[in-house]
C-alpha cells in the first residue's frame, strides 16, 4: 500500500518537473508580432484618421511657423464637414506650387524617414501640399474689401484676429476682388496675408483661385512640435458666426 501511495504522489509531481521554460525564440517571436501589430495600427491611423505634416513656408505666420509640426484630422472633409475658419491641408489644385528638385539623402536617413512616414510620424510629402485657412465655402460671395479694409463674406465684414499684416497696413489683403465660390470648391487664404500665395493671389490662374474640396487632405488640429509651441488650432467661430448663421 505504501508503494502505491508513493507512485501516485510521484505521478502528480512529475508533470510539474517536466515543464520547460519558454525559449528565447518564442520570446523574440512575440516581440516581433507586437512590433508588426504596432506598425499596422499606426499605418491604419495615418491612412484613415490623423497624420503629421511640417510647415515649409511662412504663409501662415504667426499662427504657424516654418518647420512647425502639425497633426491633421483626415476625417474632414470625408466624414466631417469643412467649416469657415478651418485651417486645412490640401493638394496643389494646379500650378500653385513651384516644382522642386529632389535632393539625394543618405540611404540610412532615407530608410528611417520612410519608416516614420509609413507610420505617420514623418511627412516627406509636405512640400507637395499647401495649408491655408478656409474663408469661403461653396455659394459664398467673398469680397475685398469694404471701406474699413475688411474682407466680407456674403456682405458680412470679418474681424480677423489671426492675420498678420505689414506695419501700418489695415487692408485685409493686397488686391481687390469679388468672387462667388463654386460648388464643391473653397476659397482659402493665408494668415500672413501679404506673404501668401493663396486664393487671392491665384485668382487669375486657370484654377480661379479655388480649391476643390476633393483636394483637401484634412483639417489641422494642433501644433505638435516644438513642444514650446504646442497649441490647438482655432477656427475662430466668433469671427464667422454671422456668416455661418446666415447659411453661407
Amino acid at each position: 500500500m505504501t508503494d502505491e501511495l508513493q507512485d501516485r504522489a510521484e505521478s502528480r509531481v512529475r508533470p510539474k518537473t517536466q515543464r520547460k521554460p519558454r525559449g528565447w525564440k518564442i520570446f523574440l517571436r512575440d516581440i516581433l508580432l507586437i512590433f508588426i501589430a504596432a506598425l499596422m495600427i499606426s499605418f491604419l491611423i495615418k491612412t484613415f484618421l490623423v497624420r503629421s505634416f511640417y510647415i515649409p513656408s511662412s504663409s501662415m505666420e504667426q499662427t504657424l511657423h516654418i518647420d512647425d509640426r502639425i497633426i491633421v484630422n483626415q476625417l474632414e472633409p470625408g466624414l466631417m464637414p469643412i467649416e469657415h475658419g478651418d485651417v486645412v491641408v490640401f493638394r496643389d489644385p494646379g500650378g500653385w506650387l513651384t516644382p522642386t528638385v529632389d535632393v539625394p539623402v543618405n540611404w540610412f536617413v532615407g530608410g528611417v524617414d520612410a519608416v516614420l512616414a509609413f507610420v505617420g510620424l514623418s511627412a516627406p510629402d509636405s512640400n507637395d501640399h499647401l495649408i491655408k485657412r478656409v474663408i469661403g465655402l461653396p455659394g459664398d460671395k467673398v469680397v475685398c474689401c469694404n471701406d474699413f479694409g475688411q474682407l466680407t463674406v456674403n456682405g458680412i465684414p470679418l474681424e480677423e484676429p489671426y492675420t498678420t499684416l505689414p506695419d501700418g497696413v489695415t487692408k485685409a489683403t493686397r488686391d481687390d476682388f469679388s468672387v462667388t465660390v463654386p460648388k464643391d470648391k473653397l476659397w482659402v487664404m493665408g494668415d500672413n496675408r501679404y506673404n501668401s500665395a493663396d486664393s487671392a493671389f491665384h485668382r487669375n490662374d486657370p484654377t480661379g483661385g479655388f480649391v476643390p474640396i476633393s483636394n483637401v487632405v484634412g483639417r489641422a488640429l494642433l501644433v505638435s512640435w516644438p513642444i514650446s509651441r504646442w497649441t490647438w488650432l482655432d477656427n475662430y467661430p466668433v469671427t464667422f458666426h454671422d456668416v455661418t448663421k446666415a447659411g453661407g
